[in-house]
């Protein structure tokens, strides 16, 4: 006669005993207890059966405890803490091609609400549109995560400070001192500005710089002509370093220009309207800037114009296309024409990838076809003109990459080509008295000053 101990399944009996009585036991696989309790002869002992819901509940001693109201609310104090330092400590960064400073900020973790208190503290010392790619900018902040202090230094070596004092934030300028000297570069284009004032000997930096002054009558991209030529009086700057010797580093501003080319004369002198704000003006005191820019990207080529019937290259149909159709590779920046604020950011129709900017005066820009827009750019969020919100692309109804762009006045499509000579963007200045006489003293010079010798400024 077998004895308990001997009948297969017995062990599993005590254990079982000893789980109901809420003694210690060894881990037990699932599925090797309910074998054992299917072994035959295991039912003839006169043990209570646990019931199946009991059976199927062995397992759960396994299981972690219940969540308690305590142990949410610490994690959510845990990543409160983590979001603090995170936005805590340390972040600086470089200003790359076609990114705003701005841009370079947010796309650092830099809050916007931030990045307007800055904008506006230093807005009086510094214009956000001047920055340049490689001006590099560092940003401390304390452990609730409040600014605490934001250098911004240029490529000239110049820079601005925005520190916290007490309950005050304090801006600040420090500028490089340099030995200024005026000079006179000309020169015949043969293939582009770029190279003509390369091969002058100077930085490209100033052909940029000349081609920012006529950029709203002259299309520096596509408009120039073997031939045409220029002429510019402006500052090169010098350093004198600790033994003495005084060396060139780098040209200042342009002081007076000239153009003459396909697109037409075109004269220009900086003239300072009051401390620290000044712009360029032609020679009858109008002001050579202006709403809006003659184009919103560097561009291939003009593939399709303004007009009232033109045949569809995908429909097929003869309808009005009421914009500007400006070739370029995918990926090209394109920035706004103007000021402004945006007002559509996203996916329409045809228009595939669009933004959309209203601009004082009833005006709104559009652009159509993007491949992608900046990152951080939201509608109601305002933009300066040539700050970059997006990249061409094909998306929508187009053949090739290339951006539609059209404005609209007062509701009603005009052509953006007769826009960028109209409405200035700077107030004229009498041509008389003090303008009078600064702009003859630089058109003389710029007539007479002697040539920068070829190679003496790199």
């Amino acid at each position: 006669m077998l004895s308990e101990g001997t009948l297969p399944g017995s062990r599993w009996i005590r254990r079982i005993a000893r789980l109901r009585q809420g003694l210690p036991r060894r881990p037990l696989a699932l599925g090797s207890f309910l074998a054992v309790l299917a072994v035959p002869g295991a039912g003839a002992l006169e043990a209570p059966a646990a019931p199946p819901a009991q059976v199927a509940a062995l397992p759960a001693i396994d299981r972690p405890a219940p969540v308690s109201e305590r142990s949410v609310a610490d994690r959510a104090v845990a990543r409160t803490a983590a979001a603090a330092a995170r936005s805590a400590g340390a972040a600086n960064g470089v200003i790359r091609p076609g990114e705003s400073l701005a841009r370079a900020l947010t796309s650092r973790g830099v809050p916007p609400i931030m990045v307007q208190l800055i904008e506006r503290k230093l807005g009086p010392l510094f214009d956000f549109r001047d920055a340049r790619p490689g001006d590099h900018w560092s940003l401390r902040r304390t452990a609730g995560g409040s600014l605490l202090e934001f250098r911004y230094t240029r490529v000239t070596d110049d820079g601005f400070r925005l520190y916290r004092d007490g309950t005050e934030y304090v801006a600040e300028r420090r500028d490089v001192e340099y030995v200024r000297r005026t000079a006179r570069l000309a020169g015949v284009v043969s293939t582009t500005l770029y190279d003509a004032v390369r091969d002058l000997g100077e930085s490209p930096q100033l052909a940029s710089d000349f081609a920012e002054i006529f950029a709203y009558d002259v299309d520096f991209v596509r408009g120039l002509r073997p031939g045409d030529e220029f002429q510019m009086l402006y500052e090169r700057l010098y350093r004198t370093d600790r033994s003495g010797h005084e060396a060139y580093v780098r040209p200042g501003r342009i002081l007076a220009a000239h153009f003459e080319g396909a697109s037409g004369d075109h004269t220009a002198v900086y003239y300072q309207v009051d401390e620290g704000h000044g712009g360029y003006f032609r020679p009858d005191g109008s002001p050579v800037e202006r709403q809006f820019l003659v184009a919103p990207l560097k561009y291939s080529r003009v593939s399709s114009t303004y007009s009232h019937a033109r045949l569809h290259p995908i429909l097929g149909i003869t309808r009005p296309h009421l914009g500007i159709d400006y070739a370029a590779p995918e990926g090209t920046p394109l920035w706004s024409v103007a000021d402004g604020k945006v007002i559509f950011r996203g996916y329409e129709n045809g228009f595939g990838n669009l933004v959309k900017i209203q601009h004082p005066n009833g005006y709104v820009s559009y652009y159509a076809h993007l491949s992608r827009f900046v990152s951080g750019l939201h509608v109601g969020e305002s933009v300066r003109q040539k700050q970059v919100i997006g990249f061409v692309g094909m998306t929508g109804l187009a053949t090739g990459p290339h951006v539609c762009f059209r404005i609209a006045k007062d509701g009603h499509y005009v052509n953006p080509a007769s826009l960028h000579r109209g409405v200035p963007a700077l107030a004229g200045v009498a041509v008389k008295g003090p303008f009078r006489a600064a702009r003859d003293t630089l058109l003389s010079e710029l007539r007479s000053s002697p040539l920068v010798a070829v190679g003496e400024a790199l």
